[in-house]
């Protein structure tokens, strides 16, 4: 199946040289083309180029794009989408002047959800998590990360895997899973959470190996939650098992997480709200990409991530959504966009890069996805006629998405 896109207003961030993410002034860099093409067969990317280079063959398919802009799909790195229940009782919490710790210490934040996913069968969770996906891929995102977490228990973990498992199966979306059994303390295991480490470690790793359910192993590092100690054992065992590390850390303080995730060789450290020089100096020359979540920040009202200090330092950045029921109940990629402009002063460009390659990076699928570049997977969306690509992060109150392509076919 050949498919030609044409009169292409701009084709967005082309690669003619495909690299794995882009850091410090690279993200400032972003090729465009005009009046362009794009050529899809079958489910990758075969050319692009200016309409007056449009190869002389034959197309199965002709999509009109006069007046449009086309992107490569966002890829959302950081999100919880399996959950059953959301919690906006806790949103009034929060007004009322409740933090985050204190919620979480009196049973409520991740252990609420917790409680509601034991109580639903895999059918409901799965059918929930279904529609989510049809919200997040008609707002433009192509490829997604998905944290269990909300189980604490052997047995929620491996239903919230399987379900995740279910939706790779079923979905056009690029998905990738990630084990978080250590996201919280069940209430059963305070004043000796070691003893919850060790379930982690001996029962829930081996039988989530067992069924290849993970791509990833993550541990929510930070004051109030898992030790660095603890963070090491778990990762150490997830490693063991195949699985390649990731990190919750310093959204609550500076909690070592940064230095333990890079020693293990975190794909990405998660949040940063809270980062000092000694955080910055020890991602330089790692291969672990330090991921920014301004959902969270924002329903918190939580520091802002030094995103402009780590790009000017020679790091790069991604952003995600965080999508979650307790800290960022957005799953709007658009919006994130906008907010790393808005709120952490990137351009435009390093903020496409932040929500595209870099997070494509971060769930380790930029080889295949997070740009328009030959031989890559057809993942990108026609916008409505707007005037600019400015116009993405500028416009933060609207869906400019209009036409949605996934692996080279219109969802």
């Amino acid at each position: 199946m050949r498919t030609l896109v044409k009169n292409i207003k701009e084709l967005v961030q082309v690669e003619y040289q495909p690299k794995l993410c882009a850091m410090g002034k690279e993200m400032s860099r972003m090729e465009t083309v005009k009046d362009a093409y794009l050529l899809v067969e079958d489910d990758t990317i075969a050319a692009f180029g200016p309409m007056t280079e449009i190869p002389n063959t034959h197309f199965d398919r002709e999509v009109d794009a006069t007046g449009r802009m086309v992107f490569p799909s966002f890829c959302d790195s950081h999100t919880h989408l399996v959950y059953a229940n959301s919690r906006e009782l806790e949103f009034v919490d929060k007004i009322r002047g409740l933090s985050y710790e204190e919620i979480a210490k009196r049973g409520g934040g991740i252990l609420n959800s917790a409680k509601a996913t034991a109580a639903a069968s895999e059918e409901e969770l799965y059918d929930m998590a279904q529609q989510r996906l049809h919200e997040v891929m008609h707002l433009g995102t192509g490829a997604i990360e998905i944290k269990s977490g909300y189980g604490l228990t052997t047995e929620s973990e491996l239903k919230l895997l399987r379900v995740i498992r279910r939706l790779k199966e079923n979905s056009p979306l690029t998905i990738k899973s990630n084990f978080l059994g250590a996201h919280g303390i069940p209430m059963e295991y305070r004043g000796h959470q070691e003893d919850y480490v060790d379930l982690v470690i001996n029962e829930m790793i081996p039988k989530v190996a067992a069924e290849g359910l993970a791509d990833f192993i993550d541990v929510f590092c930070d004051q109030g939650f898992f030790t660095v100690e603890d963070t090491e054992r778990i990762l150490e065992a997830g490693i063991r098992y195949g699985m390649k590390p990731k990190i919750h850390a310093n959204e609550m303080a500076i909690s070592g997480g940064v230095q333990v995730g890079v020693k293990h060789g975190a794909i990405s450290v998660d949040h940063l709200e809270q980062m000092g020089d000694a955080e910055i100096e020890a991602l330089k020359g790692s291969e672990t990409m330090p991921t920014i979540l301004p959902g969270c920040a924002f329903f918190l009202n939580l520091p802002l991530s030094p995103a402009r200090k780590m790009i000017d330092a020679g790091l790069p950045v991604a952003m995600a959504s965080d999508y979650n029921p307790g800290t960022s109940p957005s799953n709007n990629m658009q919006l994130i966009l906008s907010m790393a402009c808005i709120r952490y002063r990137l351009t435009p460009e390093e903020a496409i890069n932040a929500v595209t390659l870099n997070s494509a990076y971060a769930m380790g699928v930029s080889r295949e996805v997070g740009t328009i570049a030959v031989g890559k997977r057809a993942n990108f969306y026609i916008t409505k006629p707007i005037p600019s690509y400015e116009y993405m992060p500028y416009a933060f109150g609207e869906n400019k998405v209009e036409r949605v392509f996934l692996n080279g076919k219109e969802v």
